[in-house]
């Protein structure tokens, strides 16, 4: 009888590993495919194993989800503090492209608090983009000189989806308005100081790099805006990149 309880007990053990290596490896594909790292296309199908986690993709994927979701819905979202940053932002986008037009008055006051608070509140510079491009949006000439600056920060992000939606979103707020001096002067001032403090490293550069050629090329602007005499005014080493 002995023998045969041994048999068994090595049986239920093996039994009880494969199970939890099972479990296991069912969670590890649980992780691999929810919604926070692997976004869904458009006919509701996860793509293959091997898809490289995309930031901009997830963005683009929420977004495009929420397109249909009325203006109560997205501010009630936005205000959501357990809503994850990736479901926040895109709120925030559909927000600004479907509504932000469209509120006045009282509704946009308490809209902009509704901005301001989740800005203060996030870590996610994905949130604080859309944010300040969304506030640029809404009210130009009084978010300009805060929320401009800080987006030309975000070109600096070690994440290179944070630096192309920056770029874009600076691109659209300039776009939008109409080549004012004091807009160009704003954006010239930040990227002076930021070229200024990276004068050693720009000494040895031959060709810009993708986040300094987004820098150059808002650089450009503001200087075509403000005129050539501005050059003076920058670092020797940035006028042979212009």
């Amino acid at each position: 009888m002995k023998p045969l309880r041994q048999k068994i007990s090595c049986a239920l053990l093996v039994s009880v590993a494969i199970t939890a290596g099972n479990i296991r490896a069912h969670a590890q594909n649980i992780y691999k495919y929810t919604s926070e790292t692997i976004v869904k296309n458009g006919h509701g199908q996860a793509p293959p194993a091997n898809t490289i986690f995309d930031d901009q993709m997830l963005l683009n994927g929420y977004a495009e989800k929420y397109s249909n979701l009325s203006k109560e819905i997205l501010l009630a979202m936005i205000k959501d503090d357990t809503l994850t940053p990736y479901r926040t932002a895109a709120a925030i986008r559909v927000f600004r492209k479907k509504f932000s037009s469209e509120v006045v008055s009282r509704e946009k006051k308490i809209t902009e608090k509704i901005l301001l608070r989740r800005l203060h509140r996030t870590d996610s510079p994905f949130v604080q983009v859309e944010i300040m491009h969304t506030l640029c949006q809404m009210d130009r000439y009084r978010y300009f000189k805060s929320m401009v600056p800080a987006l030309i920060q975000k070109l600096d992000h070690y994440n290179t989806a944070i630096n192309e939606i920056a770029f874009d979103s600076l691109n659209q707020i300039i776009e939008a308005g109409s080549n004012r001096n004091r807009e160009a002067r704003i954006v010239f001032n930040t990227l002076r100081k930021i070229l200024f403090l990276s004068r050693k490293r720009l000494a040895v550069v031959k060709e810009a790099d993708a986040k300094l050629a987004k820098k150059l090329k808002l650089l450009r602007w503001s200087i075509k805006v403000l005129g050539n005499q501005e050059l003076k005014k920058l670092p020797k080493e940035v006028i042979s990149l212009l």
